[in-house]
């Protein structure tokens, strides 16, 4: 026996067939592969290189740009990301002031973005901004009580000139005043330098006990040998930002002893084994270091995967309630985001509001020094 089935009736059979099942997933990254921040967005790239195929059972499509360390690019992609190629969500940028140029755009075009960095934004511009990076006031909290504990009394302040630096300068000095710290200098200086000089002499000649270099990266090294070959003695901080082997492989002797805050992917090891991290991180390092090499675990790395930790907790709910590809799932996600509770990660437990979209507690960071070209937890 033979059907006859007429074009149009078999084009809404085949439409009907169609819609009913799930599109692509489709995420943007938009990461500083080029320029000043390249050292922070590729090991964040590198992390998301250990991403699954699929999510929630959907497959996923990656799209990945290069925001050059450039606020304008960074802007440029964030716009083709939403409007030519309908992204459900942008990751990035683990590059502080790019970060920023996303939140605007994706806060205008309502999709959510997961920062790589511990971003801060206009009042009103972070609503469908979610962050998988400590808070810098988390990170500068713990960096003035280790200063308070070990007998600091005066501090200065060497950090970059711009959102990263500026955030660092607001949080330490919260943070200092709250401990009874005295600044008694602040000097900036801009992500391309390659000298810091002036401002070393400066900060030496205020003879502060300890000196917080608010910087990332390889960048983070420059001032820090600075300081040193120029003589001072005193403790030297560096911020999460700071927490990859960059700052080691370019600092070499320099940096020995440096006080470095960072999350807790860096050293697992020092996780109790009921930890809800500890079997995340432990086997996120074991397979990057696996991948790139022994002791290449970063700070960066494990924000690019810890991305994919939140969106594996949250797509599927979002499902629940939308299609890829719609205004109503990116919604979708957004509320998962918010309404899930106790989401674990290898840098900690998230656990965002409507009105937290950082979710990470204190217990998400860990003092580490630099000894013998390696990390050393020397605090809880």
């Amino acid at each position: 026996m033979q059907f006859n089935i007429k074009p149009t009736i078999l084009a809404l059979l085949i439409a009907t067939i169609a819609s009913t099942a799930q599109a692509d997933i489709t995420i943007g990254v938009s990461l500083p592969l080029t320029g000043p921040a390249s050292g922070l967005g590729i090991p964040t790239k590198n992390g998301i290189a250990l991403w699954p195929e699929t999510i929630g059972g959907e497959k996923v499509k990656l799209i990945v740009l290069d925001d050059a360390s450039d606020t304008t690019q960074s802007s440029k992609n964030a716009r083709r990301l939403i409007t030519d190629d309908k992204v459900d969500v942008i990751v990035g940028s683990t590059a502080t002031p790019a970060s920023v140029a996303l939140a605007e755009v994706a806060s205008e075009l309502k999709t959510p973005q997961i920062s790589t960095s511990p971003v801060e934004v206009a009042p009103g511009k972070g609503i469908w901004t979610f962050r998988v990076a400590q808070s810098t006031p988390l990170m500068a909290h713990a960096v003035a009580d280790h200063m308070k504990k070990t007998g600091v009394k005066t501090y200065a302040y060497l950090g970059y000139s711009d959102a990263y630096g500026e955030t660092w300068f607001k949080a330490i000095t919260a943070a200092a005043n709250k401990n009874g710290l005295q600044s008694v200098a602040t000097e900036r200086f801009n992500r391309p330098d390659t000298s810091v000089t002036a401002q070393t002499l400066k900060l030496l000649a205020a003879k502060p006990d300890a000196i917080l270099i608010g910087a990332s990266g390889s960048g983070a090294a420059m001032p820090h040998k600075a300081l040193i070959e120029r003589g001072y003695k005193g403790k030297i901080y560096q911020t999460h930002g700071a927490a990859s082997r960059d700052l080691i492989r370019l600092g070499g002797k320099d940096v020995e002893g440096a006080f470095v805050v960072a999350g807790l992917a860096i050293l697992p090891e020092l996780l109790p084994d009921n930890h809800p991290s500890k079997q995340l991180a432990t086997d996120f390092t074991n397979r990057y270091e696996k991948q790139y090499g022994e002791g290449s675990r970063n700070q960066f790395a494990a924000h690019g995967y810890d991305a994919y930790l939140l969106l594996n907790r949250v797509i599927p709910l979002a499902l629940k309630k939308a299609k890829p590809g719609t205004p109503e799932f990116r919604t979708a996600l957004k509320d998962a985001m918010e309404s899930e509770i106790d989401i674990p990660i290898t840098q900690g437990v998230l656990h965002y509001t409507a009105n937290d979209h950082f979710g990470l507690e204190e217990k998400a960071r860990v003092m580490l020094t630099i000894q013998g070209g390696n990390w050393k937890a020397v605090g809880p």
